[in-house]
Parts: structure tokens; sequence; C-alpha cells
């Protein structure tokens, strides 16, 4: 089946590429040229004189002229090469490298800090424009520009900035309404109680409604303050190695653009209606922003094949999970809660429902154009939590990590010292816990 089939879908995830690790370790550019005779011809040949094949390249007038520079390129590039890129910094007004991964083969590289992923946030498997051509917006011209805009707010975002409010149109606001409108009739008796107790709280605090698209900083905010997660904009698909980094911080990388009017129920990739329909309410609860957390956690400097299996994992949970409800079944998985058509899907007797089990889960196999044939079940968001817990613990690492909310970093447990610390911090929260009981006895 082709993406195009899956009709009826308020949302289609983008999994081979946003949850799946990118193996062809291609290099994406952007850098701006001042507009003088011969300075193209001259760029140009740098790739030509270090043998890099360039697979897309598009230009644009720079939109906020930045050093001087007229006008701005996107490049994707079969490989990357760090003499080129040495050339390119002495032609280009500036360059920025937006997909460059690291060698992996080193379990030692991932971000420390949340301040960290500006380094790598910004590499997108894709950008701006860049649509394939069945992409229902690929011929129009007015919606490729606003996929710019969209990708320029990403790109030039940095940690501890608000993040730009956006202004969406009468077109866009009036596909969000169609989405809105026919999901929200089901939530009620499809979605989870934890989604159906978030939901009616962002509609009272972050200005979630049929007529208005929320913005991503007041819906940040809100996160923060139950649960300490938060959102920062994304120019486009990310690996998964970098997209479940940032769910190690309590940071989730959401698009701002939506889907192309023509065709409201589908989308070729994630776009706002999945990300704040689909993920936001459920970033509320303290449950499952934990066993989001986990996965992310496990998956700093783990292994690529770990990665997919972490993926996968990701995949059958937070994207297409269902839990289990007293003697009910109910949806959480984002993928499920922002397509109409297989939310009323995945609780019928057609798909096959096995219990989760990260061991199992990892390395079952799935499609991506066409609904489910299997879920996977969770007990409760604890449950899986624990769970995924233990499945982290077996990975082969040569080091523990924790995450210190205090200071949002990620720390490594690997000498006595930081043991040490480590149970200092544990005393102290269990001599509050002690306080507290007694006072109660």
């Amino acid at each position: 089946a082709t993406p195009s089939k899956r009709t009826g879908s308020g949302a289609y995830f983008q999994g081979s590429k946003r949850a799946k690790h990118n193996e062809s370790h291609q290099c994406s550019l952007i850098f701006g040229l001042q507009d003088k005779v011969g300075v193209l011809q001259e760029t140009i040949t740098v790739f030509k004189d270090h043998n890099v094949d360039m697979t897309h390249i598009e230009s644009r007038p720079a939109s906020s002229p930045e050093n001087g520079a007229d006008y701005e390129f996107f490049v994707s590039l079969k490989q990357s090469d760090a003499e080129l890129l040495e050339k390119l910094k002495t032609k280009a007004k500036y360059l920025h490298v937006l997909d460059d991964n690291p060698d992996t083969a080193d379990p030692m590289w991932f971000p420390r800090r949340i301040k960290e992923l500006d380094a790598f946030a910004t590499r997108v498997l894709s950008a701006g424009s860049e649509l394939e051509s069945d992409h229902p917006g690929f011929t129009d011209s007015v919606y490729r520009d606003r996929r710019r805009y969209f990708a320029d707010i990403a790109i030039k975002y940095r940690h501890g900035q608000p993040i730009p409010r956006v202004k969406y149109t009468e077109a866009e606001t009036k596909t969000w309404n169609a989405i809105y409108t026919k999901l929200r009739s089901l939530y009620v008796t499809h979605a989870c109680a934890e989604f159906n107790r978030a939901f009616p709280l962002l509609e009272e605090y972050c200005g979630y409604s049929a007529d208005n698209i929320p913005q991503l900083q007041d819906i940040s905010e809100y996160l923060q303050r139950c649960t300490g997660f938060q959102l920062r904009p994304v120019a486009g698909l990310l690996s998964s190695r970098d997209f479940l980094a940032g769910l190690a911080f309590r940071v989730f990388h959401s698009t701002q653009y939506i889907r192309h009017a023509s065709k409201p129920f589908y989308t070729p990739e994630p776009d706002v209606c999945h990300e704040l329909l689909g993920h936001v309410p459920l970033f509320a609860d303290r449950d499952f922003a934990q066993f989001s957390q986990e996965i992310g956690l496990a998956s700093l400097g783990a292994s690529d094949e770990d990665i997919e299996k972490l993926a996968t994992c990701y995949w059958f949970t937070v994207e297409f999970g269902l839990c289990r409800e007293g003697d009910k079944i109910k949806a959480y998985g984002a993928g499920l809660l922002s397509s109409f058509g297989e939310l009323e899907y995945c609780l019928t007797d057609e798909p096959e429902v096995k219990p989760f089990d990260p061991e199992v889960t990892g390395s079952t196999k799935y499609p991506i154009t066409k609904y489910q044939p299997t879920y996977f079940l969770a007990e409760s968001f604890d449950n899986a939590t624990e769970k995924m817990k233990a499945y982290s613990a077996k990975l082969k690492r040569p080091f523990h990590v924790r995450y210190n909310a205090f200071t949002q970093s990620v720390e490594l447990l690997e000498s006595t010292h930081d043991l040490k610390l480590f149970a200092q911090e544990i005393k102290q929260n269990m001599d509050v816990l002690t306080s507290v009981l007694s006072a109660r006895a």
C-alpha cells in the first residue's frame, strides 16, 4: 500500500525516518552567499574539487540577511567531508551543518547538558520546502514558502529562547478544525483516562480549540509546570538517535507546520496536528512522562543495533501503544490519537494485541504505510516504565546514566565518588519521606 491509500488518518508518522536511525549518514547544509559575479560558480567548484556528490540543491533570497548574505542555499550531500566544510566556510557568509551524524561506534558520545541539543537538533533529514514529488503540497509554491518559514524558525531556535509565535492562516486553521472536530468526538470512548484528563486542561490553559491552533510556547510552559517536559521546534525529520536523545532531557521536538489543505486527513510526515493532538496531552501525565524519558535515557550511548530496538519500542508504545483500563483496552499512542481511522480500527477484533515486552516489542517488524496488524498492550504506564528500566539495564553500555533535573544534565555513574554523591541525594530524599511518614503516624 502507498501512503496515499491511508485515508481517514488524522496523522501519519514517518517511522522509517524519525523513528529509525539514518543509515545513509548523509550531510545537509545551509549556507549564505553574497550577490556578486562568479560566487556561485566558485562555490559549486568546491564540491567538485572534493569529489562530493550533491543529491539536492535549492536557493532562495536570505529571509533575514546574516553577515551580509543575499542568498541562502540548502544542499544535500551523499556524505560529509571535513575539508569541504572548512573550504566552504571561506566562501560563505555563514554555514550551518544540518545532518552530520556522529561516530556512533564511540558509545561515549551523547549530549550531556540540555543546551547541547542545540548542536544537533537541526540535523534534519529534510528541511524547508524539500518535499517528495508525491507530497500533496509538492506543486504548491505558497505551501512550500510556508514550510520554509517554519523551517527557518526551528533552525534559528536556541535553548532558553521563547519559541516564536506563529500566525496561522485561515486555510491552516480550517484544516486543523476538520481534524480537531473529528478526533475530539472519539477521545471519550477510545482514549485512555490519562489523556482525557489532560485534554480539557489544554483547552483551558493552552488555547486548544477547533478554531485555534495552539502556540508551542504556551504548551511548553504548561508542560514544564506539570511534568518538566518542554517543546522545541524542529525543522523536519530527525534520526531516531537525535530524537530519542531529546526525550532523555524531557524535550520533545515538535513540528509547527501543518499538512496540505487538499488532504486534511492525510500527511506523509509528522505535523502540528500529530504533535499537539497525539503527543502533547500525555506529556502532562507524570507516569507517561517518566516512561518517555526512560526510552530516551536508554538511547544515550547505545549501539546502532540497540537504537533500532529502542526506536521500535517507541513506535509500538508512544506512537501506537494500547493500555489496559479496568476490563477495557484504550489507546495512548500518538499515531492512534491523531488518526481517527486507526483510532477506531485499533480497538476492533481485527488486529492482534500482545503484552508489552521490550525484548519482543523491540524486534517486531512493522509497516509504515498502513494500519498496524499488531499492537502491544501496557498494563499501566508505571508497569511499562519498570519493564523499560529492566530492559535498559541489559544494554551493552560501559556506564550507567541518571538525569539531574536540577542542572538539566545527564550524569555518568562510573566512579565511587559519583555513586557516593548519588547515594547522598537518595538519603536526603529518604530523610524527607521518613519525616513526613513520622508526622502522619
